[in-house]
């Protein structure tokens, strides 16, 4: 029975913690690793976390670099075959997600396998604003910036132990440059799921204003750069048509709390 590691890195996450530890504890799959990385919380988010320790495998809080430097922490400190990472604004859409993934890892003997999500608003999680497809994956898509939903995403551990963590001198895009990796560079075999896995909170880190656009689209192109792939700010800016039209599929899916 294959074993899967899920990490939440969080950090003053008081307002939602408690949805993502539910939705992990409330997975039928069993054989699941629990491991919380908070980055010094000064709120409440560590009395949350607290309510249900006993049910954690592991929760380490102490000062670190960004999120990407929690998300290696928790690799490191890992034992699962399979790494899932669901940040502290996201939650699974229903407690099947992570026996379908196990099944789809047995089914295909791949590396990987990754879905779609959803975006809901912060005051009303029923409410999706924005449908993202994740769609089969190539390099072709990648030129525009269009990558496999990267909270959606399961991989091997050996995957991460051969190729290397998170680049932590990235702000924004270490998950866009850690794809460009395993898929383009060292082509890891993968299976999309066609449905929504995850459900994300708009306004997280990578998410909001225009700073963090030019941000992440600047490191998106250092990123194919650094994995000898061309790509330029105008390629990356044709994604947004997509964006817009994932706005339209918003009602696609459908929502489940597990409340």
């Amino acid at each position: 029975m294959l074993k899967v590691s899920v990490i939440t890195a969080c950090f003053d996450s008081e307002k939602t913690i408690e949805d993502t530890i539910l939705s992990v504890l409330n997975q039928t799959y069993k054989n699941i690793e629990y491991i919380i990385i908070d980055g010094a919380s000064a709120d409440r988010t560590l009395g949350i976390i607290q309510k249900y320790r006993d049910k954690i495998a592991c929760v380490v809080s102490e000062k670190d670099e960004g999120i990407y430097d929690a998300m290696n922490k928790g690799i490191k400190r890992s034992s699962g075959d399979i790494i899932a990472l669901l940040n502290s604004d996201d939650f699974y859409k229903d407690e099947f997600v992570v026996e379908k993934v196990v099944h789809e890892f047995e089914r295909k003997n791949c590396d990987s396998v990754y879905a779609d999500l959803v975006f809901v608003k912060p005051d009303c999680l029923e409410k999706v604003v924005r449908y993202y497809e994740s769609g089969e994956f190539s390099p072709k898509t990648l030129l525009y910036g269009l990558v496999p939903a990267h909270p959606t995403l399961f991989v091997k551990k050996a995957i991460y132990e051969r190729y290397g963590l998170y680049k932590t001198d990235y702000k924004i895009s270490a998950d866009f440059e850690m794809i460009i990796r395993l898929f383009v560079v060292q082509k890891i075999s993968f299976s999309y799921l066609k449905e929504v896995l995850v459900v994300m909170r708009t306004g997280g880190a990578s998410a909001n204003g225009f700073k963090s656009l030019l941000l992440r689209n600047k490191e998106n192109i250092r990123a194919c750069k650094e994995n000898g792939i061309q790509a330029n700010v105008f390629s990356m800016f044709l994604k947004y048509p997509r964006k817009i039209m994932g706005l339209f599929k918003r009602g696609k899916g459908g929502l489940k709390r597990n409340d």
